[in-house]
């Protein structure tokens, strides 16, 4: 399932904070309870990049993912630009699969 880090600004008390969701979705304030905030910037963290002994690795959250993204890897590199040409490629073509 796809993946985001949603940031949120609330309307009311004006105090920030960020959530992940599978989804660009609205949420409620944790620090006055206002509701339905929509997200002012969302990450996109279907696919991520993590280093790991000497690789970089090229995690994806597959679309049976439910409420977590149970990132998998599907790619190792050398170089960091090689993964993110890989990430490039792949989220492309997410939805087509």
């Amino acid at each position: 399932m796809a993946w985001f880090r949603n940031h949120y600004r609330c309307g009311r008390c004006g105090k920030g904070w960020s959530d992940e969701w599978s989804c660009m979705c609205d949420d409620d304030c944790p620090h006055c309870g206002a509701r339905h905030w929509s997200p002012v910037n969302s990450e996109d963290l279907t696919y991520i990049v993590v280093p790991r002994q000497g690789l970089f690795v090229v995690l994806e959250s597959p679309k049976s993912a439910e409420y977590e993204p149970a990132y998998s890897a599907i790619a190792a590199t050398t170089r960091r630009a090689a993964a993110d040409a890989i990430v490039a490629g792949r989220i492309v073509h997410y939805w087509d699969q």
